[in-house]
């Protein structure tokens, strides 16, 4: 079983940056992609970014050219960088690590940390 711990949520003015972390600890050698999920109030979940254990990204239109996904092998460790931000970025971040080469919402989850940006 994999563990996922977010952190680096917060609240921001737009225009502003964040950055979330995402540690994974457990039975991580079955993990081929980590990525990130957002769920607006009132939304459904959707995926934000991920990258593949050969650090193959990808990314929703919706954040292209202002988020930056990364990770650190050593530390198991996933990041969002999230510059520009705005309002419709409101939400709660999941992490999420899976088997397959693109997260799936039948992988395993982080517990989600806030991103309030205000306008």
């Amino acid at each position: 079983q994999v563990q996922l711990v977010e952190s680096g949520g917060g609240l921001v003015q737009a225009g502003g940056s964040l950055r979330l972390s995402c540690a994974a600890s457990g039975s991580i050698f079955g993990i081929n992609s980590m990525g990130w999920y957002r769920q607006a109030p009132g939304k459904q979940r959707e995926l934000v970014a991920y990258i593949t254990n050969g650090g193959s990204t990808n990314y929703a239109d919706f954040v292209k050219g202002r988020f930056t996904i990364s990770r650190d092998n050593a530390k198991n460790t996933v990041y969002l960088q999230m510059n520009s931000l705005r309002p419709e970025d409101t939400a709660v971040y999941y992490c999420n690590a899976d088997k397959f080469l693109r997260p799936t919402p039948f992988g395993s989850w982080g517990q989600g940390t806030q991103v309030t940006v205000s306008s």
